[in-house]
């Protein structure tokens, strides 16, 4: 029995379920290309660096998702209580009409990007994205702080927001 929970403890160690959150985003993700409100192609590179200095959120959602709309009032809670803050949009809507359509009608403020490589690109496997809404928060540094949230109420975002 002994041999059982040291090879169970080991295992769940070694291979547990628990997701790795980085600090940083990878090089691939970094190249990927995004399209802006005005048409132009940038990596998420020049996005970042757009913002360099200051407190990021960024939300991953689109027109289409029943719970990205839901967490939209949230979202802009969070706009109100943490202004200094800047805000990173960033749409998997299946068209570009829709995505400027949703933010349009939703009166999303900030940066938005549509995510040309979609769930699949460089971007999406680096997050391991799975499930939107996706809120990250990027501190003034450039380091990743909130990784995983699937929420705009989770109080990682609003925690990591405060420190300002």
């Amino acid at each position: 029995m002994k041999k059982i929970i040291i090879v169970a403890f080991i295992g769940l160690t070694l291979f547990g379920c628990s997701k790795e959150s980085p600090s940083h985003f990878s090089t691939e993700a970094l190249e990927d290309v995004f399209t802006s409100l005005e048409g132009k192609e940038v990596s998420f590179s020049e996005i970042l660096e757009k913002h360099k200095g200051k407190k990021i959120l960024i939300d991953i959602w689109a027109s289409w998702c029943p719970d990205c709309l839901k967490s939209i009032p949230e979202v802009q809670k969070v706009q109100e209580d943490y202004g200094g803050a800047r805000y990173i949009f960033l749409s998997l809507d299946r068209n570009k009409t829709d995505w400027k359509n949703g933010i349009e009608r939703l009166n999303i403020r900030g940066d938005h990007y549509f995510i040309e490589s979609g769930w699949e690109g460089k971007f999406g496997k680096f997050l391991g994205l799975d499930w939107i809404p996706r809120f990250l928060v990027i501190d003034e540094n450039g380091k990743i702080i909130v990784f995983d949230a699937t929420k705009a109420t989770d109080k990682l975002i609003r925690q990591s927001l405060e420190k300002m």
